[in-house]
């Protein structure tokens, strides 16, 4: 990638990121571009340099955050290390993520009122891909009798619901800081997996 892809790819990050935020304060229907735009000291037609409406912001905020996602997990996958650490990573990771781009997954949970059906498909097989690096790192630790006899794809469904639910009730005021509670729900989860 060339420098000026590298900008560029920088300066849509950048305004998807505030785009989020600024539709997870007041809301999709409540939100202009013209807002997003002053938010980022930009003109309007900066923005739609970048992006068609604001319904393509959202769109491209969640392929961002998806595709970042499965980056993450991904790179983890690739490394040499006993499949309890890697899927405790993978966990740790996910929550950081999650926690740090909290506007943006919150927008997720609404999806079907903002996007046309191909959209969703492409966001779900987006999240299928992430779902199913979780599928592999559980099937692994069963083949090497790390982890017990489960039904994969319901405890998939249990960690990432457990672990996509602290953004409904986690609080940087609290005791622990994200990587604490991160590494906190990582074990307790973990705990699911592992044979006694």
């Amino acid at each position: 990638m060339s420098l000026r892809e590298r900008k560029t790819a920088k300066k849509k990050e950048d305004i998807l990121r505030t785009a989020v935020r600024v539709l997870s304060e007041k809301g999709y229907h409540g939100t202009t571009i013209e807002e997003i735009a002053s938010k980022l000291l930009m003109t309007k037609g900066s923005v739609y340099y970048y992006f068609k409406d604001k319904q393509d912001l959202l769109f491209q905020s969640q392929l961002m955050l998806l595709g970042r996602s499965i980056e993450n997990v991904e790179a983890i996958l690739c490394q040499d290390l006993l499949v309890t650490e890697k899927l405790r990573m993978a966990m740790v990771g996910h929550i950081e993520y999650l926690l740090c781009e909290r506007s943006g997954f919150e927008m997720m949970v609404k999806q079907e009122q903002f996007f046309s059906t191909e959209q969703k498909e492409e966001i779900l097989q987006l999240r299928d891909d992430y779902g199913r690096s979780f599928d592999r790192l559980i099937l692994e630790g069963i083949e090497e009798n790390v982890f017990g006899s489960v039904d994969v794809k319901i405890v998939r469904n249990i960690i990432l619901g457990a672990m996509n639910w602290v953004t409904q009730w986690y609080s940087e005021s609290g005791n622990k800081d994200k990587t604490e509670i991160a590494e906190s729900i990582s074990d307790y989860l973990l705990h699911i997996l592992i044979e006694k």
